[in-house]
C-alpha cells in the first residue's frame, strides 16, 4: 500500500500544485473560471492557496503520515465543492468530471495515508 500512497502523492501535487499557483497569480483562464462560478478573483485566490498547501501536505504526509490525511481530506471537501459549484451553475457534467476524479483520488489517498 505504500506504493501507492507514494503514487497518488507525487500524483496529485503534480496536478494541484500548478493549478492552486495559477489561481494564486490570477492566470487569466483563472479569473473566467472564477466568474463563470460567480467567485471573486479574492476567493478564487484562496482556492489556490488551499491546493497549494493541501499539495504540500500529501507530499510532507508521505513522512508524517497524519498530515497526508489531513492534506488528503481537506483537498476531497475541495473538490466535493467544486464539482457541487459546477453543477449548481448546470454546468455540464463533464465539466465537473475532473473535481469529482480529484476527490476520489483524494479521498484514497487520505485513506491510504491513514493505513500506513
Amino acid at each position: 500500500m505504500r506504493t501507492a500512497q507514494v503514487i497518488t502523492a507525487v500524483v496529485l501535487a503534480l496536478v494541484f500544485l500548478p493549478l492552486g499557483v495559477a489561481k494564486i497569480a490570477a492566470a487569466r483562464v483563472m479569473r473566467q473560471a472564477a466568474a463563470h462560478l460567480g467567485l471573486s478573483v479574492g476567493l478564487y485566490r484562496v482556492v489556490g492557496t488551499l491546493e497549494v498547501a493541501g499539495a504540500c501536505g500529501l507530499l510532507v504526509g508521505l513522512v508524517r503520515s497524519p498530515l497526508g490525511v489531513a492534506a488528503g481530506t481537506g483537498l476531497t471537501l475541495l473538490m466535493g465543492a467544486a464539482a457541487a459549484a459546477h453543477l449548481r451553475h448546470r454546468d455540464p457534467v463533464a465539466r465537473a468530471l475532473p473535481a469529482v476524479i480529484l476527490m476520489l483520488a483524494a479521498g484514497a489517498n487520505a485513506c491510504l495515508s491513514a493505513a500506513c
